[in-house]
């Protein structure tokens, strides 16, 4: 219709002599300029430009957009510069790729590091193939979670915006993205307009849970577009004691006290075991046949009578009080002269022994009472005594050693009686093994092979005998110490599996990758059964609480993020380290406080219970590293090293990034320039932290 009456117009000029304006008129009806070339009116005709102007209109109108809608919005600007990246890689186009990779890289530095460094040296269709982070988007379509208002916001404005580039982005979304939409009203906190609006007033951004490659529904390990948001349940209850071990640690308590009774107002052993075991649940207990255990010993009977003891007699921690946190204690190694060459530490059980793993490929153990090291086997024909040493080095592995684990331990007080001591350590290296090394004769005895590369991490389980390790194979690995070959091979993540971790029921195990993902394990049909995607940099270390409910992970970007097991959800997200990384986590007995180390040379201790918004209106910012002031609940500092600090950050600037720190900090415990590699709450509820001196 609309070239007949362009050729009645046409022919109505050309009457009427008017033939400079019949010209023109054929010209811009055929779509060409005076030069005879083509006229694109529309971005997506405009060739190479398109994914430009598409993406800088996209781009403008986010950054001018109410604060209501920003938060969300901004999330959708990550997947849509990676694939007009690739389109522009893939069109054969590798100057012009270059210029929009440098012109907008510096968006997303920040949060997506690691992915920009994998993908800025791509500049041909051969390297989208063959780079493992183009395959993974462009396998996969990139999930984003948006509220309805924002959703039909945006689409509004694309259809508003079809010629300028609406149409191209439009493309991209149906072609590579999955957009989930929500109606805020019944979405939960994290989508009510209080959060919303802290989100977009924050610089500090961080992705949802469902956020991401791959795309999921929250908390599940079912990475299907079509999967529904049903999660497998889980049995989070600690694991059943065995019958007759059960009677055994009651006639031993008994006789504790009646050897010893208690004190007045204080319960008695057998009392406390008693309201331990009302206590636990039942209904979501893990059954013993689903990961069989050895029989119970002599040595079991005293480690539960023991743990018995601790419990009652423990320094307990409460919670707040006031908004003040509970006076942790924390004792801190420090090792001296290593020149660089501690990868690891490891404390035992028992709080008698230290471990360090070298890059020598060796490991040394020392005693932390300072008293000489037991060793049990005569000298042979001709070989002259051993010398009493307070440190024994163990030499086998033929590469650095990444991770120790001794096995489970713990003090007793009769030495005449069964000892719960440590008996055993367990090493992995860069030579892809794993030793089992004995504590009574300081040898090897086993060798276990399998991973085809580098060993990053290795743990015992909460009742020994199985053993969990994760390498750069990207796999996970269950084993046994009698068996020389792995039972079970966890498969799954994107990227090297650098830390496992066991929940205390032994039912279920975690994996931290670099991939920026965790996932939970069911150990007896070693499938994944959670997924927990919501960091921004490489998952550095995870700990689980000892009531089974809440997962611990951090990354090297500072960040700590505490999660509900059984819900699978985000519960919040704690800041304070700087970045270089968090090496260890460690809950305490009552599961309400955890503890931190790390690269920036401070133990931080931290509230479990209080909950508090991600913005940065939540937190005091500090001078990098960290002030070891006591932080109050409101982020203000206290105690009496508080005034000190702010006087002396005051007087000169601030050579570090500006670090903000959460206001469920309870305090923070400066080194001196010694990297913590290891925290762990003892069963006394006492912190242990090891570091090595780097002046």
């Amino acid at each position: 219709m609309a070239d007949i009456v362009v050729l009645q117009v046409l022919e109505y000029l050309n009457k009427k002599g008017y033939s400079r304006t019949e010209a023109m008129l054929r010209r811009e009806s055929a779509h060409v300029n005076a030069d005879g070339q083509p006229i694109n009116n529309r971005a997506e005709d405009s060739g190479l430009t398109r994914y430009t102007r598409a993406f800088e209109v996209t781009h403008t109108w986010i950054d001018d957009n109410l604060e209501l809608y920003k938060a969300e919005l901004k999330r959708l600007q990550w997947p849509l510069f990676v694939y007009s990246f690739f389109n522009f890689v893939a069109d054969f186009y590798p100057t012009d790729s270059a210029k929009f990779f440098g012109t907008y890289r510096d968006l997303f530095s920040r949060e997506h590091e690691e992915d920009l460094r994998a993908l800025r040296n791509l500049s041909l269709p051969e390297h989208l193939e063959s780079n493992h982070v183009a395959k993974l988007y462009r396998s996969n379509k990139h999930r984003l979670t948006l509220s309805n208002m924002a959703f039909h916001n945006l689409i509004q404005f694309l259809e508003s915006k079809d010629k300028e580039g609406g149409a191209v982005v439009i493309s991209i979304i149906q072609s590579f993205m999955n957009i989930v939409t929500v109606d805020r009203a019944v979405a939960g906190s994290e989508y009510s307009l209080s959060a919303l609006l802290n989100k977009g007033s924050s610089e500090d951004d961080i992705p949802a849970e469902d956020e991401g490659i791959p795309g999921h529904n929250p908390g599940s390990a079912n990475t299907d577009v079509n999967a529904p948001p049903v999660l497998t349940k889980l049995a989070l209850g600690p694991l059943p004691m065995e019958p007759d071990l059960m009677e055994d640690v009651r006639a031993q308590l008994q006789e504790e006290d009646e050897r010893k009774p208690p004190t007045r107002g204080q319960p008695s052993l057998l009392e406390n075991f008693e309201l331990q075991i009302k206590q636990e649940p039942t209904e979501d207990a893990p059954s013993r046949d689903s990961l069989p255990l050895p029989p119970s010993v002599a040595r079991d009977v005293v480690m539960e009578v023991q743990k018995v003891k601790e419990n009652r007699d423990r320094f307990k921690i409460e919670g707040r009080t006031g908004g003040v946190g509970p006076g942790v204690s924390v004792t801190m190694f420090t090792f001296h002269n290593t020149f660089d060459s501690i990868n690891c530490l490891e404390f035992s059980g028992d709080n008698k022994l230290v471990a360090a793993g070298m890059a020598e490929s060796y490991i040394r153990v020392w005693s932390l009472e300072g008293k000489p090291l037991p060793f049990v086997l005569p000298p042979g024909p001709g070989d002259p005594s051993p010398t009493a040493s307070s440190s024994r080095r163990l030499i086998g592995h033929s590469g650095p050693v990444y991770a120790l684990s001794f096995s489970p331990s713990i003090a007793t007080e009769d030495p005449t009686g069964p000892q719960a001591n440590a008996r055993c350590l367990l090493s992995c290296s860069a030579d892809k093994s794993i030793r089992l090394w004995s504590l009574d004769t300081w040898t090897c005895l086993v060798v276990y092979r399998g991973h085809d590369a580098p060993v990053w991490d290795i743990t015992w389980g909460p009742f020994g005998h199985y053993f969990l390790t994760g390498g750069q194979d990207r796999t996970a690995r269950l084993w046994s110490s009698d068996h020389i070959s792995a039972l079970r091979i966890f498969a799954g993540h994107d990227n090297d599996v650098d830390c496992v971790v066991f929940h205390p029921n032994n039912a279920y195990v975690f994996t931290g990758s670099c991939d920026k993902t965790v996932r939970m394990w069911d150990i007896n049909r070693g499938t994944a059964v959670r997924m927990f995607t919501g960091h921004t940099s490489n998952i550095t270390s995870l700990a689980c609480a000892p009531n089974g409910k809440i997962l611990a992970s951090a990354d090297d970007a500072g960040a700590i993020i505490l999660w509900d097991l059984a819900s699978g959800r985000r519960m919040k997200r704690m800041r304070g380290h700087s970045k270089g990384g968090i090496w260890s986590l460690s809950f305490s007995v009552e599961s309400t406080v955890l503890v931190s180390g790390g690269a920036d040379g401070t133990v931080r201790v931290w509230d479990v219970l209080q909950t508090t918004s991600d913005s940065t209106a939540s937190g005091k910012v500090i001078a990098e590293g960290g002030s070891g002031a006591k932080i109050d609940g409101t982020g203000g500092a206290t105690g009496p090293s508080a005034a000190g600090v702010t006087g002396a950050s005051a007087g000169k600037k601030s050579k570090g990034k500006d670090v903000v720190v959460s206001a469920d900090q309870i305090s923070a415990f400066p080194t001196k320039k010694s990297p913590v590699y290891k925290v762990a709450f003892t069963g006394m509820n006492l912190v242990l932290a090891g570091g090595a001196y780097m002046p």
